[in-house]
């Protein structure tokens, strides 16, 4: 494993991490399968383990965190989310200095910790003005309850907002933020995030960079069974397309002539963004996580670059 900066901050992540959307407390909910994979990314040099309140509507928080909670605290880069609903109540959502205020101490309490490394505003709330939604955060991290906090798919615009009235008024700004980014998924990270991100110091860690798991090559065939894009709509019509199937078969001769797998060449892909600090990936087995992890130290050369370039842009 290799270990990038959080953007300009002093804290190290590896470059490759483990998430819990989607598939702790969701596809996967037996505690030892979990456990077996959480162990084996931790073993495989893996620092930085990535939650959200509302994954599996904090189930997920709690199946990792009763792994984590094992595991030396000081070694471990620990992050949650905050903004979408966790029950019917109105202020139970949303960047309000209440909601942020109150939902750190749900995440710490199912996670295990008397901290978190990175806390996330999970989306932009339009709603909130922004000197509330940053002196609340700062607020979290006075308090203790969080080291740095970041943000997650928030226009690019709006980050520097946030950088921008942090500095000017002594707050902690923040220092991350985690959009979608894949090979099919491109345009709006190279074109309007990193821009910004690059400058100002706040380092990326991407979410779905296997593209829902096409990228790894399992639909090459058709839809298997229990497959993540086989089993949502929603999400195989954005995905699933004649396009995108062929363009990953092209990729095959690639990852072969560099003896890896697809999985690692679509994070290698990534990580060779000097504004990427880390790739976040999930897993249902622990051999997922034993593919991913073989990304990190990955290094592309210009050729295969271009050679990828070629085939994405077909």
């Amino acid at each position: 494993m290799e270990y990038r900066n959080l953007g300009r901050s002093g804290l190290k992540v590896s470059e490759v991490s483990l998430g819990g959307w989607v598939t702790f407390g969701h596809s996967v909910h037996d505690e030892q399968m979990v456990r077996d994979i959480v162990m084996k990314a931790y073993e495989e040099g893996v620092n930085f383990f990535d939650q959200a309140d509302v994954y599996a509507r904090g189930r997920s928080e709690e199946l990792m965190g009763a792994v984590l909670r094992e595991l030396p605290r000081h070694t471990l880069v620990i992050s949650s989310k905050v903004y979408w609903p966790m029950s019917d109540d109105v202020n139970d959502r949303g960047l309000s200095r209440k909601h942020i205020l109150h939902s750190i101490d749900g995440s710490l309490k199912r996670l295990g910790t008397d901290h978190l490394d990175i806390y996330f505003a999970h989306r932009y709330d339009d709603s909130v003005p922004m000197d509330e939604i940053v002196m609340a955060f700062d607020q979290v991290i006075r308090d203790g309850k969080a080291l740095y906090w970041g943000t997650s798919m928030w226009p690019a615009a709006r980050i520097a907002e946030a950088v921008e009235f942090a500095r000017a008024h002594g707050l902690h700004a923040p220092v991350t933020e985690q959009p979608e980014y894949s090979m099919l998924r491109r345009e709006r990270v190279e074109g309007e995030i990193l821009p910004y991100t690059g400058k100002a110091g706040v380092g990326l860690v991407v979410w779905s960079p296997l593209a829902m798991g096409l990228l790894t090559g399992k639909y090459d065939e058709g839809r298997p069974e229990g497959a993540r894009l086989t089993d949502n709509e929603n999400w195989s019509k954005n995905f699933l397309t004649d396009e995108n199937i062929q363009k990953v078969r092209d990729l095959k001769p690639v990852a072969d002539d560099l003896g890896i797998t697809r999985a690692q060449l679509a994070l290698a892909w990534i990580l060779r963004q000097p504004g990427v600090s880390s790739v976040i990936t999930g897993a249902t087995r622990v051999g997922q996580i034993e593919d991913t992890v073989k990304a990190a130290g990955v290094r592309l050369t210009d050729d295969v670059v271009t050679r990828i370039d070629e085939i994405l842009n077909r």
